[in-house]
């Protein structure tokens, strides 16, 4: 893997912002909903990946022994885990995509799809 820089960070939020335009320049649906599928499945989508990379960060402040032990930092840490639990949590996410599979005839393959339905 290569190494992680500012940079290429930079590029993903590039990236998915890129879609946004593309999104607000109304689009064939089902195109659509090919682009913004990746971003929203219930394993590996954005609020499953940034809800862990806010637990990693919550962990690596934490752990590390340069880092104050202080109520002020101990509330920061808090607040990390919070939004990392409040982004996993988006169900109606998961939900939608599936009406938006429905709406237009893509349903997911057997590996994919609602962990509830299986």
């Amino acid at each position: 893997m290569p190494a992680l820089t500012p940079d290429t960070i930079r590029t993903l939020t590039e990236t998915l912002a890129d879609l946004t335009d593309y999104l607000r320049g109304d689009p064939d649906p089902e195109e659509a909903l090919a682009l913004v599928e990746p971003l929203l499945d219930e394993y590996t989508g954005l609020p499953v990946q940034l809800a862990d990379t806010l637990r990693a960060l919550a962990r690596a402040v934490q752990d590390n022994p340069a880092t104050p032990r202080t109520a002020p930092v101990d509330l920061l840490i808090t607040e990390l885990r919070t939004a990392a639990w409040e982004l996993a949590d988006r169900h109606t996410l998961h939900y939608a995509l599936d009406d938006l599979r429905d709406l237009y005839g893509s349903s997911p393959t057997s590996e994919e799809g609602c962990c509830w339905c299986r």
